[in-house]
């Protein structure tokens, strides 16, 4: 009884209150209509926004319309009155039961709805409260036929029934008193809504052009529609915005070929924005919805609150809704309409050709290694069918340099009997095996104009298997006419700068994209291209001197060249680098051109990120990923694609394209640290604060954000032209006020990385006032990665949307408990932190996916059995498990985890239990990207580690394990999918090298101290196929290691470290010009 009285208290009370709520809407609607009767347009116009469904008979005069609004209406009512009719339309072919009763209703409004296309000329906003009330009819039939399918009692489809029929009833009378327009002369306002084709409809609603804008608006309606609880009035106000959104879909799609000015960027960042308030706006009251069902459920008296709790959020949600509205319909009323097409309108000096990379002295093929074993794996496979493989990338990058270093590698020369040469369509090189024929045209006539079947070079590619290296694209089509159609393995390579192929080679290529060179390439090109030998005191500059080449061979080949002319000082190298940028601008000319005509808005917004970072720093790939998918930047594409994937494509895009430097790069292949070359740091610095990306604020000058003045994305780099430094680091006065600063901050991102406390104590006031002063409630990101023990405030739990807390290496020891609030992180980054046991609310984190702990500090999570929570974790990093951590019925339910990384401690019994049942959870991964391991006790030394056969774990890459290995035969169990693998303590008695050498990806081998204990060690023909580095470390016992020969061919790094016993290096690996040798004996 005490339940039922309070579930009826409860509806009692929500029915009541939305009744005085909607009287009072309508009241105001009745007031706004009067005020334009009146004239008083500009006073209804901001009513109207708050409350869009008008209601009267009375039709405003002509001159207190706003018809400029009124036209950017029209194509919105035609999307929504469309969408609702298809939606019947469907309805009516798959379940036309659920009409039965209200036919004749439906029949009606829909006849009337479609004739108001061409019939009336009702204002339009009006019109679609109509339509937003007949499709939630709609959806309630829909809901009925459900309800009859499961089987619920004839009193609630009762009550359903008669819902619909009310609802009826109201859309029937409204048509009638629907508000005309004013009819001028010779006007044609009458048919605004033009007839639409029905498969128009569905290009609208599943249009992705713009879907890092919409998708993020979709992805919440859709979830708040699933709570069939909301009101109709508060669905109604979402809907309306969503659609306004979907209306610009068309406009978004033409911007994507035309260059922006700083206008229009300014505009599409403000609508990025507006869009990125609605999803917060939104996510907001499922999560309080969410909130609500289950206190009302928990304890019954609370029904009542409950209710006025809901209807509040509601409301909220409306007004809400209503500003976006508004600020969407400003946004379309004032598109940009002045852009120009991509690159058409800059200076042609910009665009003038590089002069080509000198070629008097051999290429580099240390700085090329990587890419010349990429691209002979294409050139020697054994498909028969004609392939063209295209060197990508732009000027200077050295695309020349490496189809040099192909065409005359002995593997090449072996394989294809002829090949062909030719850099200008006039002189070609032929080559056979045994000669070396050169050819002009003094000999040959003019190459093109022979007949395709008449020309001298076609006996030569039609009976051998031939390579034809064609450097210069302008006679593509020429030299395609004369290439014989032939299955006999032939071979062409193309470079070129263009990014896109004729659809003609698309099907017959494999692009190889020429990616800027790492730090370590850069001074291997540096130092070969150099012609004087480096005095040791000029070594410290080798990092500055990569750094200023950013990466691009052509101005690394000619800065060398250059110092070659010059004292080998101190004094002469600086001055040289002074003058660096300078040259750097002119070479980095064509590439910024090429930018912008290849890349998509969203895709810009994504490099504005880069600009955040310092000059010359290494950004982990990590980090910027993480941001891009707090700030909604990337999409998903598909149900099973995760947003981090998209980031992750997008990264491998602009790295392919040129545009951002590798750092550092693991050993399966991914990214692990990018750069922007400093000359494009500042130029897209200037974009992105002409855009109100990140915005210009000095002490002199305050341009923050264009039209808005307000910082969305907060950077401390600790320079005191910035007036944010006074509100950090100064002297606060507490007369300034930081709201006008601070309240629309999506991103607050420190690099204040003094080793002392005062840098975290002022990081912490900072965030104290501003949270108090009601500033960064719309936070998505803290990063604080590298401040010194930053001191979070209780009130960081007011930051209720944040997705991403980084506090990595901040050395922080202790964390809020009102951590438990932020029900929105995605990322929680506490790696190298001093926190060692971390609260039970940490489960109750629904959202979170990534979460990584101090493994140093042995960070432990307090778990209880039967959990349910976090599972959605991808990621779980350095987590430490003892005898009381709880694995089964625990951590065994999270099975979507792609990261894991575990320290297992203890020789007691309860732990070995523990041993075996992580054992058993790892087997159940099937999604596991990467594995980390380390079994050790109480004196940190290697001990037992539990593991299963993981050959069904396709996507496992990375395998780090420490501790000795109970079953020792699990490393010939290993999945082929296997990149890097490290053993330490495993305690192998034989020879791990006849197992490992079968798995044909491998490219990373580490052995480290006792993880083979034997004394011989053998690498036979055949085995690695891919091993591209190995490192032996303290393998005391090793006496001898033989390397057949041919064995290990792809080797490119050798480290032994303290292999006491070990005599002598196997003979076959001492004289490959290409292996990097490094030997540290033991002491």
């Amino acid at each position: 009884m005490k339940w039922l009285l309070s579930f009826v208290g409860g509806f009692v009370a929500y029915s009541f209150l939305k009744m005085l709520h909607e009287y009072s809407t309508r009241k105001v609607r009745e007031e706004a209509w009067r005020m334009m009767a009146e004239g008083r347009n500009e006073e209804a116009k901001g009513m109207r926004h708050r409350n869009c469904t008008l209601k009267m008979i009375d039709t405003p005069d002509w001159d207190t319309i706003d018809w400029a609004e009124v036209d950017d209406t029209r194509n919105l009512a035609k999307i929504v009155l469309s969408r609702v009719i298809e939606k019947l339309y469907v309805v009516r072919i798959q379940e036309p039961a659920v009409l039965v009763g209200v036919e004749e209703e439906v029949q009606w409004i829909q006849r009337e709805l479609m004739g108001a296309r061409v019939k009336y000329s009702y204002a339009p906003e009006e019109l679609m409260d109509v339509a937003y009330d007949f499709e939630d009819v709609i959806d309630d039939l829909i809901l009925r036929s459900a309800a009859k399918q499961r089987g619920i009692g004839n009193w609630e489809r009762c009550l359903l029934s008669i819902r619909i029929h009310k609802k009826l009833e109201l859309i029937k009378s409204k048509i009638p008193s629907l508000p005309h327009l004013p009819i001028a002369t010779g006007s044609s306002y009458d048919n605004y809504i033009e007839e639409m084709v029905w498969s128009d409809i569905f290009l609208i609603q599943g249009r992705s052009v713009a879907i890092t804008i919409v998708s993020p608006v979709e992805e919440k309606v859709s979830a708040l529609l699933a709570l069939e609880a909301i009101h109709p009035y508060t669905k109604k106000k979402v809907m309306r915005a969503l659609d306004k959104f979907r209306s610009l879909n068309d406009f978004l799609t033409g911007l994507q070929s035309v260059e922006l000015d700083d206008c229009g960027m300014v505009w599409m960042e403000e609508l990025s924005h507006v869009a990125l308030s609605a999803a917060i706006a939104i996510e907001d009251l499922i999560n309080k919805e969410e909130q609500f069902t289950k206190r009302s459920w928990m304890r019954p008296s609370r029904g009542f609150l409950s209710a006025f709790g809901k209807l509040k959020s509601e409301d909220k949600l409306s007004v809400e809704m209503d500003k976006i509205y508004a600020k969407i319909q400003n946004l379309s009323m004032h598109r940009p309409t002045e852009f120009s097409r991509q690159c058409q309108s800059r200076d042609t000096k910009s665009t003038m050709p590089i002069p080509p990379q000198p070629t008097a002295q051999e290429p580099d093929l240390a700085s090329f290694s990587d890419d010349v074993h990429a691209m002979i794996t294409r050139l020697l496979t054994d498909d028969k069918r004609f392939r063209v493989i295209p060197i990508m990338g732009m000027e200077g990058i050295g695309k020349t340099t490496l189809a040099k270093l192909i065409f005359n590698h002995k593997a090449v020369v072996d394989h294809f009997p002829f090949a062909v040469w030719t850099s200008d369509g006039c002189r070609l090189h032929l080559r056979n095996k045994e000669n070396l024929m050169e050819f002009d045209l003094d000999q040959l006539g003019d190459l093109w104009s022979y007949d395709e079947e008449r020309h001298p070079l076609k006996p030569f590619l039609i009976d051998n298997r031939s390579l034809v290296v064609l450097d210069d694209p302008h006679f593509l089509y020429e030299v395609l006419m004369v290439l014989p159609d032939t299955s006999n393995g032939s071979r062409m390579i193309l470079t070129t700068c263009d990014m896109r192929l004729p659809s003609k080679l698309e099907r017959k290529s494999d692009p190889h994209p020429l990616r800027l060179r790492t730090d370590e390439e850069s001074w291997a090109l540096f130092t070969h291209a150099l012609k004087v030998s480096i005095p040791p005191e000029l070594l410290k500059l080798k990092e500055e001197i990569v750094k200023r080449c950013g990466g691009l061979p052509l101005l690394i080949v000619k800065f060398a060249e250059a110092l070659s002319h010059k004292d080998a000082t101190i004094e002469e190298w600086s001055t040289a680098l002074l003058q660096c940028p300078h040259d750097q601008q002119q070479l980095w000319s064509n590439t910024l051109c090429n930018i912008h005509k290849d890349l998509s808005l969203y895709m810009r917004r994504c490099l504005f990120h880069f600009t955040l970072f310092p000059q010359d720093f290494d950004i982990p790939a990590r980090r910027l990923i993480r941001l891009w998918v707090a700030e909604d930047l990337v999409q998903p594409e598909g149900e099973n694609e995760a947003p981090e994937d998209v980031a992750e494509r997008c990264l491998n895009l602009f790295i392919a394209q040129g545009m951002i430097q590798v750092t550092k790069k693991k050993f399966n292949g991914k990214v692990k640290a990018i750069r922007l070359p400093d000359t494009l740091r500042q130029y897209w610095l200037s974009k992105a604060q002409q855009a109100t990306f990140l915005g210009v604020h000095t002490n002199t000058r305050s341009e923050m954000s264009l039209g808005t003045n307000k910082i969305r994305r907060l950077v401390d780099h600790l320079d005191r032209e910035d007036i944010s430094f006074g509100h950090i680091h100064g002297d606060y006065n507490t007369t300034t006020s930081l709201t006008p600063f601070y309240e629309d901050v999506l991103s607050f991102l420190s690099f204040d990385t003094r080793k002392e406390s005062k840098p975290g104590e002022e990081v912490g006031n900072f965030l104290h006032r501003c949270v108090s002063r009601g500033c960064f409630l719309v936070l998505l990101v803290l990063d604080l990665e590298n401040v010194f023990r930053p001191k979070l405030p209780e009130a960081v739990g007011e930051l209720t949307r944040l997705r991403y807390l980084g506090l990595r290496s901040t050395f922080l020891e202790i964390i809020p408990s009102s951590l438990s609030k932020l029900q929105n992180v995605q990322t929680l980054d506490m790696k190298h932190t001093s926190i060692s046991t971390l609260p039970n609310s940490i489960w109750k984190l629904q959202k979170l996916r990534h979460l990584y702990l101090s493994e140093s500090y042995r960070s432990k999570l307090m778990l209880r059995h039967g959990t349910n929570s976090l599972t959605t974790l991808q990621t779980l990093c350095g987590l430490f498990i003892d005898e009381e951590t709880l694995v089964r019925d625990c951590l065994d339910r999270l099975l979507d985890i792609k990261k894991l990384g575990l320290t297992m401690s203890s020789k007691q019994e309860a732990v070995s239990l523990s041993l075996q049942a992580v054992a058993d959870w790892i087997s159940k991964l099937n999604q596991l990207h990467s594995l980390r391991l380390k079994s050790i006790d109480k004196s940190n030394q290697p001990w037992d580690l539990e593991l299963k056969p993981l050959v069904g774990h396709v996507n496992l890459s990375c395998i780090y394990l420490l501790g000795r290995l109970r079953n020792p035969s699990i490393i010939s169990q290993f999945p082929y999918s296997l990149i890097d693998l490290t053993l330490s303590g495993s305690g192998l008695a034989e020879d791990p090298m006849q197992s490992l050498d079968k798995l044909p990806n491998l490219r990373s081998l580490k052995l480290f101290a006792k993880s083979y204990l034997g004394k011989n060690m053998l690498c036979s023909l055949g085995g690695f196929p891919q091993l591209r580095a190995l490192k032996l470390w303290k393998l005391e016992q090793l006496e001898e290691w033989n390397v057949d020969k041919g064995a290990l061919q792809d080797l490119r790094d050798l480290e032994i470290r303290f292999c006491r016993s070990l005599k002598m290096l196997p003979v076959e690996l001492l004289h490959r010009t290409l292996l990097k040798i490094e030997v540290i004996p033991a002491q």
